[in-house]
């Protein structure tokens, strides 16, 4: 068998373990919710922000109108702010100002992921704040929740006895950059950590997004708290991974929660990924390798072969490339995007994958993990300051 050939067939099947036997990632659905429980839980909701001066009024406003029956408490949390976040904040909190708090975040100390520090500064709040919640929201300053968002989270959590419950919320993607490369950020997530089995017990994979985490209070204290992740920079999946060990998660999708952060350049998306791509990969030059060879064979190498193979190699690139089409339509149509996208998946697949091995760069370079001003990989290794 010549390599050309060896390598068509690895393609297809790739493709028909992933289709097959991949949890069914790509099926992309939104689960209905549960049954109302016969009593509310209280909830402690808390929102790190840096920075955040162009979403958080929208997101502070969201959450103070669920139509929740249990008691409700909202801290954001101001991680050093230079734009006047906490204000913004206070202004769009004026009607409910009694269950809204603005907690000012200590200095970052070593160790620590700025995004872990402020989350735990504001959990230290609503201890004292919300003393009976049973539940604590883990949101981001830029999620803008339906009205009834918490409560089928908590409904959820209830009924299924979960220590854990996340959406992957809808990101933004009305501009063309956004619809070229956001529904594949969702594509490649799902097939690495598939939700079906991140939902079942007795397997181990676990995950969840952070933009909208409710959390059992006795799950994170059974962890040790935030300061048992406190230097990941994956924080989200880092949480789910503490937790399932001794207790349940959940993991799904939802169209109640939508990000307002907006991806209008290419560069925006390139630097999302370039921030945990590498860390995902556990700093390993291998695994770098491993990578590249895996999303060549499995992405790169379909469509070269059908376009420009020969023979039997031809019909095994078509096979393989319609597979990968056939694979991200459920995702095109959740996200209202042509399914002309479909077939450009290799290209799109490429991009992530340059911004991969610059993530590698970027990190051997002691930049690796930049957010909001901050180079985090290199506080977490004791490198930097």
């Amino acid at each position: 068998m010549s390599a050309t050939i060896a390598i068509a067939v690895a393609a297809v099947v790739i493709w028909a373990y992933l289709l097959c036997l991949r949890g069914g990632f790509w099926r992309m659905k939104i689960e209905a919710a549960p049954a109302a429980p016969a009593a509310w839980a209280d909830v402690a909701v808390v929102v790190p922000a840096r920075d955040e001066a162009e979403s958080v009024g929208a997101a502070i406003r969201s959450l103070l109108a669920q139509r929740y029956d249990g008691g409700l408490t909202v801290i954001l949390v101001d991680d050093h702010s230079g734009d006047g976040t906490a204000g913004i904040a206070r202004q769009a909190a004026l009607d409910r100002a009694g269950a809204f708090h603005v907690v000012a975040a200590r200095d970052l100390p070593p160790g620590w992921t700025g995004k872990l520090w402020a989350m735990n500064e504001g959990i230290a709040a609503a201890a004292r704040l919300a003393p009976s919640a049973r539940y604590l929201l883990l949101t981001d300053a830029d999620i803008v929740h339906a009205p009834d968002n918490l409560a089928r989270l908590v409904a959820r959590a209830e009924a299924r006895g979960l220590d854990l419950a996340s959406l992957m919320v809808r990101l933004a993607c009305d501009h063309p950059v956004e619809r070229a490369l956001i529904p594949a950020f969702v594509f490649f997530f799902a097939m690495l950590c598939p939700f079906e089995w991140v939902n079942r017990r007795e397997w181990r994979t676990a995950a969840a997004a952070g933009g909208s985490m409710l959390v059992r209070r006795a799950a994170l204290e059974r962890i040790g708290g935030i300061a048992a992740i406190r230097d990941r920079l994956i924080d989200d999946c880092a949480l789910a991974q503490a937790i399932k060990p001794d207790g349940p998660i959940w993991l799904g999708l939802t169209d109640d929660a939508v990000s307002l952060r907006r991806y209008r350049h290419g560069r925006d998306v390139w630097r999302m990924i370039t921030r945990t791509a590498f860390t995902q990969l556990g700093y390993s030059s291998w695994a770098l390798f491993g990578t590249i060879v895996a999303m060549a064979v499995t992405y790169l190498a379909p469509p070269l072969l059908a376009l420009f193979g020969h023979g039997w190699a031809v019909g095994l690139g078509l096979v393989a490339w319609a597979g990968m089409a056939v694979a991200y339509l459920p995702l095109l149509r959740f996200y209202r995007c042509s399914i002309l996208w479909a077939p450009l998946l290799p290209l799109i697949a490429l991009f992530y994958l340059a911004a991969t091995i610059d993530s590698a760069r970027l990190h051997w370079l002691g930049r690796g993990g930049q957010w909001k001003g901050r180079a985090q990989s290199r506080m977490v290794t004791g490198k930097g300051s």
